[in-house]
């Protein structure tokens, strides 16, 4: 009788491996084990941010420094960061230019609510790089994407937004659903959850265009809000056609089309949109924009500016539900200046996405050689492997991808390796710093860690 596995792996050597690993890597890290267990106490769950739990190591580690592609703790373990806080330093930590503006913006005030000539400067630079829209300043991706969902159900009177199952879009309450035996039905899980959230969304199947033109056909949805490529789950990519009639049943319905790039920016200059020549409605993008600095941009093309201008002209007084006191201040703008400037260039997306290849390949290598029910995808300096064949057709299927027990298993083995890669799943971005050595270390690593897990016993 065949040892029963997960993702081709068998559940006791899956067992084994994970305990020695968890074993080493406490071993290693006693000032941070340490030091949290003095001072974590105070924070609700033992830590700043509930999605900190999320790290599949026994304990989190606690940062010293970080700089380039380079991590290290405060016990003097250093890593090569494949991470880069999923995508919050996609360009590296503290990029040379960004860090520059920091400290030249921080001796001139960091907040005022009023624009700077940078102001000016960043709102051509992100038409050059992103294209002709009419731009607005968040500090996060949910605000951005918050938004442009007000100023599209403003503009076209109607109250739904249009997502896509297995779809992550910041914590936007109305995109928390998910389909059920093909309904549209709040998302498991949700705390403190009292709406019904089916008043005011639908959910399709990314890639199924059938199944968009049966909900837009209900004449109710104001808006289609999607990733160019779903990245927030395992990565799924748009099959050929998918966006050009995703655009084309937008406009004959009279939805508006959202695209949210905070992820894809990975694609190359100008992010998926400008790399595919999409044209949405409505371009969201943030993360790292700015180099890491917290901030988020969305932009409107000119016909829906002058759509959103005519209504706004004609509401009555009052506040309009967008906008925060800490948006566009003039240290985001510094930063947006010098990352798009002089760190989101040509050369560096080149680099960038040479190495991501180089990846690709030799994970896709390994995982051949050894005979393993696996697919990588890579999207521009984006990366992934995912433990199940592929590619994937949408969310449901990258559910069912998932396999928790595997991931954190090999987490923590590149980490007592010597590679931190993204915990929520295996993605793996490469930044203008990362080096051809780190590249094959991390390949070296995940052979290693196959050749423990799939050996025969």
């Amino acid at each position: 009788m065949p040892a029963e596995t997960i993702a081709g792996i068998a559940t006791s050597r899956l067992a084994a491996f994970a305990a020695r690993e968890a074993e080493a890597y406490a071993k290693r890290r006693p000032k941070s084990a340490k030091a949290l267990a003095k001072g974590a106490g105070v924070f609700l769950g033992g830590v700043p941010m509930h999605w900190m739990a999320d790290w599949p190591m026994p304990h989190l580690p606690l940062v010293a420094r970080a700089h380039g592609a380079r991590i290290e703790d405060i016990d003097g373990i250093k890593l090569d960061d494949f991470c880069l806080g999923d995508t919050g330093s996609m360009f590296g930590h503290s990029p040379g230019p960004v860090a520059k503006a920091i400290r030249h913006q921080a001796r001139r005030g960091l907040t005022y609510m009023l624009p700077t000539e940078a102001a000016l400067e960043a709102g051509q630079l992100l038409t050059d790089r992103f294209g002709n829209f009419r731009w607005q300043i968040a500090t996060t991706a949910t605000d951005a994407n918050r938004f442009a969902l007000r100023v599209a159900r403003a503009i076209t009177g109607k109250p739904k937004v249009l997502v896509f199952n297995g779809c992550y879009h910041g914590t936007v309450d109305d995109t928390f659903v998910s389909l059920e035996n093909g309904r549209t039905v709040n998302s498991p899980g949700l705390l403190g959850q009292v709406a019904d959230l089916t008043q005011t969304a639908v959910c399709c199947e990314f890639n199924d265009l059938a199944g968009v033109e049966t909900a837009l056909a209900q004449g109710d949805v104001a808006a289609i809000l999607t990733e160019p490529v779903m990245t927030n789950s395992c990565m799924v990519l748009p099959e050929a056609g998918f966006h050009d009639g995703l655009r084309q049943l937008s406009m004959k319905c009279g939805a508006l089309l959202i695209m949210d790039e905070t992820h894809t920016i990975s694609s190359g200059l100008g992010g998926y949109t400008r790399v595919h020549s999409l044209r949405p409605d409505i371009f969201v993008v943030g993360k790292c924009v700015a180099g890491g600095m917290p901030t988020a941009v969305w932009g409107l093309t000119d016909e829906t500016a002058k759509r959103y201008e005519a209504v706004n002209a004609n509401r009555p007084s009052g506040r309009s539900g967008m906008g925060t006191t800490l948006s566009a201040n003039p240290m985001q703008f510094a930063c947006l200046v010098a990352n798009l400037s002089q760190v989101m260039t040509p050369e560096n997306y080149a680099h960038m996405e040479k190495l991501a290849e180089r990846l690709s390949h030799g994970l896709a290598a390994i995982i051949d050689r050894h005979r393993a029910p696996w697919h990588v995808v890579r999207v521009g300096a984006r990366v992934e492997f995912i433990c199940a064949p592929g590619p994937l057709k949408n969310g449901t299927e990258a559910g069912f991808a998932h396999h928790p027990q595997v991931e954190a298993a090999i987490h923590t083995g590149l980490i007592n390796r010597g590679t931190l890669i993204a915990p929520f799943h295996n993605m793996m971005l490469i930044s203008p710093a990362t080096k051809k050595a780190q590249v094959d270390r991390l390949i070296a690593s995940f052979d290693a860690i196959l050749s423990d897990l799939l050996k025969a016993d």
